[in-house]
């Protein structure tokens, strides 16, 4: 039996290989998975970070052995996964273009249904330093249901009726309208498949930061959008666990588990900063309901 690395309330972190942990989770008894797992780019290329030029290795972990290894671990995870969730359970898979296309088809091999894949839109994103490609401006999550004819959890009403911080930055002053080249989402209407969300916030990184650290806002969306209060949410890459912060603070059940205990021990100080901030929260800025 492996024991939590920290566990408060609805909130729990493993340090351990995410097949052992979820291997002593009960069979369909999780609501939701979010994973967010190795991209497997660390190739020795580079990339534009704060104008900088820096390498693209993030860790030993992000080192891909072929495709075909790739596939298989894909594959292996998200069978693991599977086992774990409700009948009507889904699973989200974020990635670029280096793992996406294998995540997307090892889903299918193992027999989930796909619902949608969203673009998720990085308004401020890095350019690109060579000037030979377009500027990677977004990644895709990919949103699967565990059994094609369940029922899945949408919270339809909540997202069409989001409050989109991001397209106020571009009312006009003048006028009072919005800027219809940025609107992605208007509150009455229903939302679409690509979410305009800029990359975390400066204060989302002043304890450290994950190489691949998700925007607490794209997390919360995700959350709203296809899970109940009281659900279990787990992510079996976790990080700084984003996606666990985003879970308690829509008071639902969260298992986070990671290889690194690094990125666990900063997933720590992030929850129990936010546990010590949560009732002064500006609920405007983080469209959260307290």
């Amino acid at each position: 039996m492996i024991e939590p690395y920290y566990q408060e309330s609805s909130f729990k972190l493993y340090h351990a290989d995410c097949h052992e942990v979820l291997a002593e989770i009960t069979a369909n008894s999780v609501d939701m998975i979010f994973a967010d797992p190795p991209y497997f780019l660390s190739g020795g290329t580079f990339t534009c970070q704060s104008g900088k030029k820096v390498s693209v290795k993030k860790a030993d972990w992000d080192l891909g052995d072929g495709h075909k290894k790739n596939f298989l671990f894909h594959l292996e995870w998200i069978k693991a996964c599977r086992r774990v969730l409700k009948p009507h359970g889904t699973i989200w898979v974020s990635g670029t273009y280096h793992s996406i296309y294998q995540c997307g088809f090892a889903l299918q091999v193992a027999g989930f249904h796909l619902l949608n894949d969203i673009a998720w839109f990085k308004p401020n994103a890095s350019p690109n330093l060579s000037c030979r490609f377009f500027t990677a401006s977004h990644e895709t999550l990919i949103w699967a249901r565990k059994e094609k004819k369940a029922r899945h959890t949408f919270n339809y009403d909540n997202m069409v009726n989001w409050d989109n911080n991001y397209k106020k930055t571009y009312r006009c002053r003048k006028c009072g309208s919005y800027n219809s080249n940025e609107i992605l989402h208007e509150t009455g209407k229903q939302m679409r498949s690509v979410f305009a969300i800029n990359t975390p916030k400066k204060e989302e990184k002043k304890y450290g930061k994950h190489p691949t650290q998700k925007p607490l806002e794209l997390l919360q969306r995700i959350i709203v959008a296809s899970t109940n209060e009281d659900d279990l949410i787990i992510d079996p890459f976790t990080g700084s666990s984003t996606t666990g912060l985003a879970s308690f603070l829509y008071k639902r059940n969260f298992i986070g588990i990671d290889a690194d205990k690094n990125y666990l021990d900063l997933s720590i100080k992030r929850f129990e900063d936010l546990k010590r901030r949560v009732g002064r929260y500006d609920v405007r800025q983080y469209n959260i309901t307290l």
